[in-house]
């Protein structure tokens, strides 16, 4: 499904990471998962397993967040990590409370423990940015951030979208929303500011198989949500 960029400058980084692992970034952001949200077809077995194992993402993502801050280049930069840590947890108690509306209790959640694609995600994720520098971890937490604001505009323009009766329309609005759409769009021009100021161009090769991983990792969390429904 060809769909332009909406984040990012033309040429700089985060558009030219997309451009390299086109096919991995279509089967992430139009996954067979995110059809099924579109359409208000996606099976509840299936969403209520993504949310259970997407609270479990978000204790790692904070984690990596907080690396972020400690590998952060500058003082405006510790300082939005910083808040960005804050939001997250903040999120996490209101993911809770969504859970709640779909049948699941905060002891049902707290009970799960990590799918395999959880951790092969989050931990290769953290173990990128442990072992390169701000720009490295960047990339491999941009397809989460930027992907999510782009599979909202894929739903919102798909011609088979379900409106109005559609069981998934808080979620597809949570990332549809201006607020959301201006963290993704916020999160592409700092990756592309990195890239200058982190010499992206000459790393394009190890930062695009980055990119490219990530997205392939990605697009594994939405098919174990997928399996739970089957």
């Amino acid at each position: 499904m060809a769909f332009p960029s909406p984040y990012g400058v033309p040429g700089g980084l985060t558009q030219r990471l997309r451009e390299a692992c086109a096919a991995r970034w279509d089967a992430y952001c139009w996954h067979p998962f995110v059809q099924g949200l579109a359409e208000g077809t996606l099976p509840l077995p299936a969403f209520q397993r993504y949310l259970v194992q997407d609270w479990l993402f978000l204790i790692q993502f904070a984690r990596a967040k907080a690396l972020a801050a400690f590998k952060a280049e500058s003082l405006p930069a510790l300082r939005g990590k910083a808040a960005g840590l804050s939001s997250i947890l903040a999120e996490m108690q209101m993911h809770l409370a969504y859970c709640a509306d779909w049948g699941l209790s905060e002891a049902d959640v707290l009970a799960q423990v990590e799918a395999p694609e959880t951790v092969s995600y989050t931990r290769w994720v953290l173990d990128r940015g442990m072992a390169g520098d701000i720009l490295d971890l960047e990339v491999a937490l941009a397809p989460c951030t930027i992907g999510y604001g782009e599979i909202a505009r894929r739903i919102e323009a798909h011609p088979g979208r379900r409106r109005g009766d559609n069981p998934y329309e808080s979620w597809i609005g949570a990332y549809a929303s201006p607020d959301y759409q201006a963290v993704a769009a916020t999160a592409a021009e700092r990756l592309d500011a990195l890239g200058v100021s982190h010499g992206g161009e000459a790393r394009f090769a190890s930062l695009s198989a980055t990119f490219s991983e990530a997205a392939r990792l990605e697009a594994a969390f939405w098919q174990m949500g997928l399996e739970a429904g089957r």
